[in-house]
């Protein structure tokens, strides 16, 4: 089944060139079907990369999936045009009556501020807020895992000595769990960050479930509230030259950075980099539609505030 985006988003031609289906507003108006209804809270600053990547994703599902990309009101995106924020994306003033079946809080390049020290965090606190009543199930994602943790469980991020920066073995706990469904045993994933937070601290928390974990990496997945909060540190949703672009991009910054780990042929970045985590990824997020959207929220979309009360 396909996903619906706006007629004119510029990544949905690519997305059809992959042969992915994509549906347009005129075309899914005329379908009498409830849709899964998903928010996008996209904080990254190349925007329509990271629309692209979850877009993709998204698309696995059996599912129909409405897309609605969302920004804040209290930060200025210095590497998008306003004119694709003003056409394709809401401020998070404008969606805050509704209820999503689930919502997504990406990644940001400000994990080495403080939390409060970040121009639009007190936004994110209500917005998060928000999630507990409004959304049937978030994924944080990365830095946005990071602020999740922090925010609801007064788990605190950690710097680490260098970044963490590669594709990075990891090993599933529990599973039982069907957000792991169809996982292998170990599998890779990419991270690419200057901070954790530590395993220990989470596994202290009894109320949260930790997934998949890494020796190297350390926390890949955790859930909490019987899946109605799900954090991922790493970034499986990046693309095969993802890591690449990263590498290139602080090396011709002059910034202390290794070749990404597990990543290119005998680490030699002049190869094409072997893409690893395709098959987790797609696993994860039709994992989540499937198993805790679809199935976990309310048909009727105003008692979605209801399933935080059972």
């Amino acid at each position: 089944m396909p996903i619906r985006v706006q007629n004119d988003l510029p990544v949905k031609e690519i997305l059809e060139h992959e042969n992915i289906f994509v549906m347009d507003e005129h075309r899914a108006v005329h379908q009498d079907i409830r849709p899964i209804k998903i928010g996008i809270l996209n904080l990254m600053p190349l925007k329509e990369d990271t629309e692209l990547q979850i877009l993709r994703l998204l698309s696995n599902s059996p599912l129909q999936v409405d897309v609605d990309f969302v920004m804040t009101s209290s930060h200025h995106s210095k590497n998008t045009p306003a004119s694709h924020l003003n056409k394709f994306y809401k401020k998070f003033d404008e969606i805050a009556s509704e209820c999503f079946d689930g919502f997504i809080i990406t990644g940001a390049p400000v994990e080495q501020m403080p939390f409060e020290e970040v121009d639009y965090w007190e936004e994110l606190t209500h917005i998060m807020d928000w999630t507990k009543t409004n959304v049937a199930s978030t994924m944080h994602l990365c830095w946005g895992a990071q602020a999740g943790l922090y925010y609801h469980y007064g788990i605190n991020k950690v710097m680490l000595d260098k970044k963490l920066f590669g594709v990075f073995e990891h090993e599933v706990l529990d599973r039982k769990v069907p957000l792991v469904r169809g996982f292998d045993d170990k599998f890779f994933a990419p991270h690419s960050r200057h901070t954790d937070v530590p395993l220990e601290h989470i596994m202290a928390d009894k109320r949260l479930k930790v997934l998949a974990t890494s020796k190297e990496a350390g926390m890949l997945l955790t859930m909490a509230q019987d899946g109605r909060q799900i954090f991922v540190m790493g970034h499986p949703e990046y693309d095969r030259l993802t890591l690449d672009q990263e590498y290139k991009r602080d090396l011709g910054k002059g910034l202390p950075i290794d070749i990404p780990k597990n990543y290119y042929e005998n680490d030699d970045p002049t190869t094409k980099p072997v893409l690893r985590w395709r098959s987790v990824s797609n696993n994860l997020y039709t994992n989540w539609l499937n198993y805790y959207v679809y199935q976990a929220t309310a048909y009727d979309m105003a008692d979605i505030p209801n399933l935080w009360y059972k």
